[in-house]
């Protein structure tokens, strides 16, 4: 297409030219290279005629826009269903039941292996199921009062403006009586639902993905995992906070490894900490203190606010990130490493 379209007729007559050259040209495509010239040709990001056509629905009256847009969708639609099922019958007629992405190595060489994150993520697991901890899940789509009320959030409490919650449509979906409306930003509230449904004592850990409204860079994510852990007993003090923890970042990154406990606020624990352990993560620079997770004695209001007595009962709770964990331990320096579904990334740790 020599220049952008500016009217329906126009357009329609360069839809139905494009419509007859993939009628011809996919189904005469005998093998996948053949097949992958006619996709690009059609549908290519870069140069393909339905791409470029697409790109005329602006310049339109916009009193056409909506029939050009019609037709557009259909054809695209059909053309994509067409190199489907040219693809298909390419790799029924080869054996192979399915035609190799031309970006990816050959398969021959790829070699399975588990994340990185699932690998330290069960680690993690495994280590706290020998203190006595049981795992414990709950809905990703949350009320807002699990997420924040129960946790004793003030209400002008900045996690809850827009650039940090995903919100839903409010009373779209329901949990029980209480109407769904964001993404959980943190597994806490797989703590409140235990507390509401179990008498202590307890002793849970909280895997699983979070939501948060963040860049895609080298160290956010929107999407990640979160390990939450409760213990609560009669009498339990900060001390067996600090006791369980050391233990536990002892087995994980080895015997004789130091740890220290500094101040911090959440609105769910009080006194609150950021726990630190002193490891060498293998850049050149010797051992140093890495902050791996926020930790405190569960606030009382928290207690209260799923039926539990907090003059008889007490407890401590910490939450950490495995995916930075697991970027520390295997020396990964970018977060999206995680997300990119690579063969050729996951097979380094076959071996783990």
């Amino acid at each position: 297409m020599a220049s952008r379209i500016t009217t329906l007729e126009a357009f329609n007559a360069e839809l139905e030219r494009i419509q007859a050259r993939a009628q011809g040209l996919v189904p005469e495509a005998g093998d996948a290279a053949a097949l992958e010239a006619a996709r690009v040709e059609l549908v290519g990001r870069e140069s393909g005629a339905l791409t470029a056509l697409g790109t005329s629905l602006g310049s339109l009256p916009k009193e056409q826009r909506r029939e050009a847009g019609q037709g557009f969708n259909l054809v695209r639609t059909a053309v994509e269903a067409a190199l489907e099922a040219a693809r298909a019958r390419l790799a029924a007629a080869s054996g192979t039941g399915a035609l190799a992405d031309p970006t990816m190595p050959p398969r021959t060489s790829w070699r399975g292996s588990r994340h990185p994150v699932s690998i330290v993520l069960d680690e993690l697991e495994d280590i706290f199921r020998e203190l006595g901890f049981t795992i414990a899940l709950g809905p990703e789509a949350e009320h807002e009062w699990y997420n924040f009320g129960a946790l004793n959030f003030p209400a002008d409490h900045p996690a809850m403006d827009l650039h940090d919650t995903l919100y839903l449509g409010a009373g779209t979906l329901h949990h029980g009586d209480h109407a769904i409306s964001l993404l959980r930003t943190h597994t806490s509230p797989v703590q409140v639902r235990t507390l509401q449904s179990y008498a202590p004592p307890i002793r849970i850990l909280a895997p699983g993905t979070v939501y948060r409204r963040d860049f895609f860079d080298a160290t956010h994510a929107p999407a990640f995992a979160q390990l939450e852990g409760l213990a609560i007993d009669e009498g339990i003090s900060f001390a067996d906070l600090k006791a369980t923890l050391t233990l536990f970042a002892r087995r994980f990154y080895g015997a004789g490894t130091r740890t220290r406990f500094g101040p911090s606020y959440f609105p769910f624990t009080e006194p609150s900490a950021q726990m630190e352990v002193e490891v060498d993560l293998g850049d050149g620079r010797g051992n140093r203190w890495l902050e791996i997770m926020g930790c405190g004695l569960v606030h009382p209001a928290v207690l209260e606010s799923a039926g539990i007595d907090s003059e008889r009962y007490s407890g401590w709770a910490f939450g950490m990130g495995p995916g930075r964990i697991a970027m520390s331990r295997y020396g990964i320096t970018d977060i999206r490493l995680l997300y990119d579904s690579d063969v050729r990334f996951l097979e380094q740790f076959a071996a783990c």
